[in-house]
């Protein structure tokens, strides 16, 4: 069976195109895991991905994950509610002075307590100051991000009442595959 889908891209190009979420209320705090760790980041991709069909990266070995949280410009920010792990943002430098919001969203459980908005403004915040974190970054003249009709309902609108601006839209049919869950057999 084959599955439409619809990916839009999105982009600000200047910091004052950022338009925040109020924090939520509650013990929520957002913090950037600086030790590159490739057991804590697939734990975040499968944990957030795995009922919105993120695939791409399951197949990465440890030493891939290792190399790319290594790069230069890379950078993961989790948000953590009383403790607890409820989401997170890649954030990814490219030339040119692009950052490009790789990964951004929820656990399940955590969707719809207003987690989300505070995590992307945050987030895309970080993103236009990521330079003066990482010495021969280009210092941030666009932040992009794409999101597709695999995505969470809210994502897109999420993004919109950020600040982004759509730039790009592309349709196209692929294979549908089953939900992996956070784990595989996780939602069966």
């Amino acid at each position: 069976m084959t599955l439409t889908v619809t990916t839009w891209s999105l982009e600000q190009t200047s910091p004052s195109d950022l338009r925040p979420a109020a924090p939520p209320a509650g013990d929520v705090r957002i913090v950037r895991a600086k030790v590159p760790s490739p057991e804590f980041s697939r734990f975040l991709y499968t944990a957030v991905g795995g009922d919105v069909r993120w695939t791409d990266r399951l197949p990465y070995t440890y030493a891939r994950w290792r190399e790319y949280l290594e790069r230069p410009g890379i950078e993961t920010w989790v948000a953590y509610e009383k403790g607890t792990p409820a989401g997170f943002l890649e954030l990814a430098a490219q030339d040119g002075g692009v950052v490009e919001i790789v990964y951004f969203g929820l656990i399940p459980s955590f969707r719809g307590r207003r987690i989300g908005g505070h995590l992307l403004s945050y987030g895309t915040a970080r993103a236009w100051d990521l330079a003066e974190r990482h010495p021969g970054v280009e210092p941030t003249g666009r932040v992009w991000l794409h999101t597709c009709t695999k995505d969470g309902e809210h994502a897109r609108a999420n993004y919109v009442r950020r600040g982004f601006r759509l730039f790009d839209t592309k349709t196209w049919d692929e294979e549908e595959t089953a939900t992996p869950g956070p784990w595989p057999g996780a939602l069966v």
